[in-house]
């Protein structure tokens, strides 16, 4: 029996066998895919919280110096990296995550050992103005977090303002306020969820030893 290529039906089943073999070969190259995938998205990853340490990452093998240099833990229910550097020196980075003016921001915040001076930060987004909020991903915006304290008083908070910052304040990008709020929100809500690991830290580097009486013990 010769097919009627010019029907209705003849047309309905070639487009659907065309649709099922293209649906196959699609979840057969991206099952292949996957595996790389992941490898990427976690690559990235290393690669952010490397940055927040002010790595330079130019001409170096990132996976190799993250196996060097970080060890993830998770310390009072929280995910924390710890850092140990090249001179010894050993520094906390803690992931944040939050909302800029028109989808998520991220980022890493690495603290010196005395869990209040930031040592280095990393940001970025999903789809903030180029020139404006897009800022945020630039060295230029992220340096000015170095060196400002997280504790004021007895909570922990950072404060980002327009125009001249003035001692522990960030300045804001230019004309990207909303943005720049965005990530000052972040930042405060992250450090308020760390608050227990970041005071119990603190609590532990103030108490002091009493001295021994001598002569009691004689």
């Amino acid at each position: 029996m010769k097919l009627n290529t010019n029907s209705n039906v003849y047309t309905i089943i070639y487009a659907t066998v065309i649709v099922v073999i293209v649906a196959l070969l699609l979840a057969v190259v991206s099952s292949a895919l996957k595996p790389k995938q992941q490898a990427n998205v976690e690559l990235d990853r290393k690669k952010q919280v490397l940055s927040s340490l002010n790595i330079d990452l130019k001409g170096q093998n990132a996976e190799e110096l993250y196996q060097k240099l970080i060890s993830e833990q998770e310390i009072d229910g929280k995910q924390v990296f710890v850092a140990t550097l090249e001179d010894g020196t050993q520094k906390y980075i803690i992931p944040m995550r939050g909302a800029g003016l028109w989808g998520a921001i991220w980022g890493y915040m690495a603290l010196d050992d005395d869990k209040n001076t930031v040592y280095g930060t990393f940001f970025n987004h999903d789809s903030e103005t180029p020139g404006l909020g897009g800022e945020i991903t630039t060295r230029a915006f992220q340096t000015r977090f170095n060196g400002k304290h997280i504790k004021s008083a007895d909570k922990y908070e950072m404060e980002i303002v327009k125009g001249e910052a003035a001692g522990e304040q960030v300045q804001a990008i230019s004309g990207a306020t909303i943005t720049s709020k965005g990530v000052e929100s972040m930042i405060n809500s992250t450090l308020n969820e760390y608050s227990g690991f970041l005071r119990a830290e603190a609590q532990a580097e103030t108490t002091e030893v009493e001295p021994v009486n001598e002569e009691v013990q004689q």
